[in-house]
C-alpha cells in the first residue's frame, strides 16, 4: 500500500476528498492509501465471481457489488474497496457511497496485498457483525479459502482446491472453481 499525499483525514473529509479523485484510495484510522491497478488475471477472476453471484442471486434480496463500491467499517474507522462483496441488508440498498452490512466479502490475492488481505484487512472485516463468510482467492494456486463465522463467533477455514464447488452457506449457493478460474491460463 502506498500512502497518499495528505496523511490524516476524518472519515467525512476522506469521503469528500475521495469523490474528487481519479484513482481509488482506502482509508484506515485517518490514513489514506492509494490503490494500485490490478493485473488482468485479477480482474478476470473478480469478474467471474461477480457474474456467478449476480446470476445466482437474481430474485433474492441480496446484491453483489464489484470493486468500485466502498465498504465502511465503522468499528475500524475504515473504508475499503473489496474485490467483490454481497449485501442482503435493506439498509445498504439506498446508500450510493458505500456498503456497511455485507454478508460475504471476496479478496483476490495479489503479490502486493496478500499479507494485508490475510492479516490487517481480515481483522478489520471481522468487526462487521453482518459478515458471515470471507473468501481469499489465490489465482496462482487455483485455491479458494473460505473463512466462515461460527455460532461462537470464531472463524473456521474451508479450503477449496481442484475440481470442486466453493460452498457459500451464507447465501445458500455454490460456485464451481472451474467457473471462478475460467479464462485463466495454467501457470
Amino acid at each position: 500500500m502506498q500512502t497518499a499525499e495528505r496523511l490524516h483525514f476524518s472519515a467525512e473529509d476522506y469521503l469528500a476528498w475521495e469523490a474528487t479523485q481519479a484513482e481509488k484510495h482506502e482509508f484506515v484510522a485517518g490514513e489514506v492509501f492509494a490503490m494500485v491497478g490490478a493485473r488482468q488475471d485479477h480482474v478476470i477472476v473478480s469478474g467471474n465471481i461477480f457474474a456467478g453471484l449476480k446470476q445466482r442471486l437474481r430474485g433474492t434480496p441480496c446484491r453483489p457489488y464489484i470493486a468500485d463500491l466502498k465498504l465502511k467499517i465503522e468499528a475500524a474507522d475504515a473504508f475499503f474497496y473489496p474485490d467483490v462483496m454481497v449485501s442482503c441488508h435493506p439498509g445498504d440498498l439506498g446508500n450510493q457511497q458505500y456498503i456497511s452490512n455485507p454478508t460475504l466479502i471476496v479478496e483476490v490475492l495479489s503479490d502486493s496485498t496478500a499479507a494485508y488481505d490475510r492479516g490487517g484487512k481480515f481483522a478489520a472485516y471481522r468487526k462487521l457483525a453482518s459478515l458471515q463468510e470471507y473468501l481469499i482467492v489465490d489465482i496462482d494456486a487455483r485455491r479458494v479459502e473460505c473463512f466462515r463465522r461460527t455460532a461462537e463467533n470464531d472463524w473456521l477455514l474451508h479450503d477449496y482446491l481442484g475440481e470442486v464447488d466453493c460452498q457459500l452457506h451464507s447465501l445458500s449457493l455454490s460456485l464451481p472453481l472451474a467457473e471462478i478460474f475460467e479464462d485463466i491460463e495454467a501457470a
